[in-house]
């Protein structure tokens, strides 16, 4: 038997085999079942997708618009720098006030006043009302709530000046329900936090809640106030003093854990989802996180990354996205590793949260696969075999 009728007839029996493979184990129905038994059918030709996307080559010339770590600010809040805001009385506040008088026999002080510590009286202590003032004696209703204690102060000194001698007024806040932040998230005792006269910054009043209960570099920090809202790593506010601002009364800062990941998919030694556990992870390190590129496996020319990139990037690389629509564009990078110089570029390419690394196995391999099929098959037959094992190593061998 000639050596090319044996290989016809293992092509033959290999075509037989694999049309018939229902005999063949699995865990579950075959796609071409799944495609007859459906009752309807949704696809498109050739069952393409139908995204459209960007192709970028990896180079030095991208980089400065990628290798950017991009974050919002605090700043535009204000309270950033110089002294302690001041805190103004407000509706549900529970004040005391003393008035002094400089002699007995005035408004307030009896003239046998004289074996008492003083001449001042303190009223009662009260609460600013929801149309915001308080009631003095003689004085009447004096509005508080908005302004500051020293002016409240002067107003009712003001008030009573004609009935009383020389008085003076002392207002001490004794319960401040109007200066407090709300502190949520992941902390370890959420809670409304009273705000101090010497003024509280963002990590004051985190600390006050007991901190993070969540790595730094996976928090976030949400900012909200009077309708406006911000949100920066917390990271950020301890390299960075002038974002951790001071807080205002009505605020809200919402601590939040951010699980960033990236999932690594083909010739690499681990296909999974993977965290980051770093603040600024390459593309590089992300390779090596996953496992490297496999070098009996990987096609090192097709390295790709998938990625929504926001458009306006793109229009200053000049890329023409008038067929896209929305902010984000859909974007595949390419990494050629076999120049050597992208070894430096995917050092400085910064992955992002939900990335997609890709790594195409190399053509050989595929043929490889169909040849160890194809031993498998006639393993059987005499002599078969070995030729099939011979070419099979001989393909390995060109990588």
């Amino acid at each position: 038997m000639s050596i090319n009728f044996r290989r016809t007839s293992i092509v033959a029996a290999t075509l037989i085999a694999l049309s018939s493979c229902t005999s063949l184990p699995r865990s579950g129905p075959d796609h071409t079942d799944i495609d007859k038994s459906a009752s309807v059918k949704v696809t498109t030709k050739d069952r393409k997708v139908g995204i459209d996307y960007v192709l970028i080559d990896l180079n030095k010339a991208i980089l400065p618009f990628f290798n950017e770590v991009q974050s919002s600010s605090l700043g535009g809040f204000g309270g950033g720098k110089g002294g302690a805001p001041d805190i103004p009385l407000g509706a549900g506040d529970v004040v005391q006030i003393s008035i002094f008088e400089a002699q007995a026999g005035g408004l307030f002080i009896p003239s046998d006043a004289g074996s008492r510590p003083g001449n001042f009286i303190t009223l009662p202590a009260q609460t600013i009302d929801k149309n915001g003032t308080i009631s003095v004696p003689y004085a009447g209703r004096v509005p508080a709530s908005g302004r500051l204690k020293e002016e409240v102060e002067r107003d009712i000194e003001d008030r009573l000046a004609s009935r009383a001698i020389e008085p003076q007024v002392v207002l001490t806040t004794t319960t401040s329900k109007s200066a407090e932040v709300a502190v949520v998230g992941d902390v370890n005792d959420p809670q409304k936090v009273q705000l101090t006269p010497a003024g509280d910054r963002i990590l004051d009043v985190i600390s006050t809640a007991g901190g993070l209960t969540t790595p730094n570099i996976e928090t976030n920090v949400t900012l909200q106030r009077r309708g406006r809202t911000a949100t920066v790593p917390y990271e950020t506010l301890l390299r960075n003093p002038a974002e951790n601002i001071y807080v205002a009364p009505g605020d809200t800062v919402s601590v939040e854990h951010e699980r960033r990941t990236y999932i690594a998919l083909g010739a690499t030694g681990q296909q999974n989802r993977i965290e980051f556990e770093d603040s600024n992870l390459t593309l590089g390190e992300g390779i090596a996180k996953a496992g490297g590129v496999l070098d009996n496996r990987a096609d090192p020319r097709e390295v790709v990354l998938y990625r929504q990139v926001d458009r306006k990037t793109l229009q200053k690389l000049n890329i023409d996205v008038s067929r896209f629509a929305g902010t984000q564009v859909p974007v595949i990078f390419r990494a050629n590793m076999r120049d050597p110089a992208t070894m430096f570029a995917i050092q400085q390419f910064l992955l992002k949260d939900k990335d997609v690394i890709y790594i195409s196995n190399a053509d050989s391999v595929e043929l490889v696969k169909f040849l160890d099929i194809l031993n498998s098959i006639t393993s059987t037959a005499s002599g078969v075999s070995s030729d099939v094992v011979d070419t099979r190593d001989a393909v390995r061998e060109l990588d």
